[in-house]
């Protein structure tokens, strides 16, 4: 069990090749006892991006805030607040903060 304010979570940063100006939260991971999937919190600065990137894990993606674009096997898919996301596992893809702001945004993944 846990409840928990999203922003008292420690955010970390994205330390990956590829990677900019992004900060990660694990809100609910195996170290909270979740058996099946961890939810986690990207925070991209304006001009942020996470790699363009391969996996063999789905994940589903909600934003929170915020304006981007989501990059799928090369083309470029405009996102904001409130936009659901799917990512098939396999498939390269990419974040990117294309706004002033920060772009937030809910991940969920199975847990391996």
């Amino acid at each position: 069990m846990k409840v928990e304010k999203s922003s008292n979570i420690k955010k970390s940063p994205v330390d990956i090749e590829g990677a900019k100006d992004v900060g990660i939260r694990w809100l609910v991971s195996k170290e909270d006892g979740a058996e099946n999937f961890a939810m986690r919190m990207f925070e991209l600065e304006a001009g942020g991006h996470t790699p363009l990137h391969t996996h063999p894990q789905e994940h589903e993606v909600f934003v929170l805030e915020g304006d981007g674009t989501f990059v799928f096997e090369g083309q470029e898919h405009p996102i904001g607040a409130e936009h659901v996301v799917f990512v098939p596992p396999d498939k390269e893809h990419r974040f990117m903060n294309t706004g002033d702001s920060l772009l937030r945004m809910l991940c969920i993944i199975p847990i391996k």
